[in-house]
């Protein structure tokens, strides 16, 4: 009963979305990733172009597929949108976040860029871009994928977010079968 109250006040408390992998992201005022974060922070905290039209899917596949088709080499720091698109190998918080400016850039709405674990077996984190439009969810991931994939075909055991970013809101994720014990 203690616990079933605890989770009913915290979830009265914080606000919530749904999210890939059965997760619920929670506003929160900080993550473990701020810090690092600080060379890119302006292009997460950019005013959206409204776009009556928003972006299309095969524009956001053309984007990836350019981004996509940058060689991979991991760097601790943040690289920007110019340093990610330069010539230079880039990883995937480079490549998420110059996804993430273009999409911002353009008009599109309800885009967050996600740190998390790629499948439940990886060891290390990962960033991608989740993208919630209208009809469907999707998983933006320019450094495996050449096109966007629906939640769905993604399966719940891969793209675990654990931070998600969107604007100046900050996100830390919880899976929902946490949240049901």
């Amino acid at each position: 009963m203690k616990k079933t109250l605890l989770l009913a006040a915290t979830l009265l408390g914080i606000t919530a979305s749904a999210s890939l992998a059965d997760a619920i992201l929670f506003t929160v005022s900080s993550t473990p990733y701020d810090n690092q974060m600080a060379r890119i922070r302006p292009v997460l905290t950019a005013s959206s172009r409204t776009s009556s039209n928003g972006v299309s899917l095969n524009t956001v596949n053309q984007w990836m597929g350019s981004l996509r088709s940058i060689p991979y080499g991991y760097t601790v720091m943040w690289k920007t949108p110019a340093e990610a698109q330069s010539g230079a190998p880039a990883d995937c918080k480079a490549k998420a976040v110059a996804l993430y400016e273009k999409m911002q850039t353009n008009g599109a709405t309800n885009v967050r860029l996600v740190i998390g674990k790629r499948t439940s077996t990886s060891r290390q984190t990962h960033a991608w871009l989740a993208w919630d439009t209208e009809n469907v969810s999707y998983v933006l991931d320019p450094t495996f994928n050449w096109t966007a994939c629906t939640a769905g075909q993604v399966g719940k055991r891969n793209y675990q977010p654990l931070y998600a970013y969107a604007g100046k809101k900050k996100f830390r994720a919880a899976s929902t079968l946490i949240a049901q014990n």
